[in-house]
């Protein structure tokens, strides 16, 4: 059985270590969903685009990540050990049937509660500097297309607002259209930055990308050119 992630190999020394809880759909052949196959390459069982810009990122750094290996369907990691939509039974107005029934402990034992071990025995063990946390976003929901969602990249964070104070001017100067806590606000949803990041008095970096930005090579290359000098900026800054 493999393990809920996927290490992406880096310097411990560059002091980053990036996240991304989002970057897979795959559901493990004996856990059935119970939704069209199609779904899954939606943005509600896997935050598009992620994957490939998180490789070429870290490779542009020469940092590590920690990518989530398993549909947010399954189990998603940005949530509290408590919250109700760790195993969801909807989604943007998808039912999952598969989840309805499903006790949440047995995939907070299988697959929520290993990946943060990992994340936190990777801190442990490197003492990153700076936490990146990527994910990306749609330009408006299915259960709400009239709100349309203008920003490129959004900028997210709860307490700690080091690196958001930091990042959000560089990107406005750089003509990037910004959003402060936008599309919905670190202080609502940061769940694994407050847990690996705030926890632990590691200032963090939370990256949302427009999906439609990069849901392509020539569009993953165009923002890994972008923000692997924001990462830099913002990481000099702190030091």
């Amino acid at each position: 059985m493999s393990p809920p992630w996927r290490d992406i190999v880096g310097d411990p020394a560059t002091g980053l270590l990036l996240i991304g809880d989002h970057a897979s759909n795959h559901v493990p052949e004996d856990i059935a969903l119970g939704v069209p196959p199609e779904l899954m390459n939606e943005h509600v069982a896997i935050d598009i685009g992620v994957a490939p810009l998180a490789e070429a990122i870290c490779a542009r750094l020469g940092c590590p990540a920690i990518l989530g290996g398993v549909s947010r369907l399954v189990a998603d990691f940005n949530r509290e050990e408590d919250a109700p939509g760790l195993v969801p039974i909807s989604s943007d107005g998808h039912v999952i049937p598969g989840n309805i029934a499903r006790e949440p402990a047995e995939r907070i034992d299988r697959f929520w509660r290993p990946y943060h071990d990992h994340i936190a025995a990777r801190i442990a063990a490197d003492r990153p500097r700076l936490l990146i946390s990527l994910h990306s976003f749609t330009p408006h929901l299915a259960s709400a297309p009239e709100l349309h969602r203008p920003w490129q990249i959004g900028i997210l964070y709860n307490k700690d607002v080091r690196a958001a104070e930091i990042a959000i001017p560089w990107l406005q100067a750089a003509g990037i259209v910004t959003g402060d806590n936008e599309p919905y606000s670190g202080r609502v949803l940061n769940a694994t930055m407050n847990r690996h990041g705030e926890a632990n008095g590691i200032p963090y970096l939370g990256l949302e990308v427009r999906q439609d930005l990069i849901g392509d090579g020539a569009g993953v290359i165009h923002w890994a050119d972008r923000l692997a000098p924001l990462v830099r900026h913002v990481a000099a800054a702190l030091s």
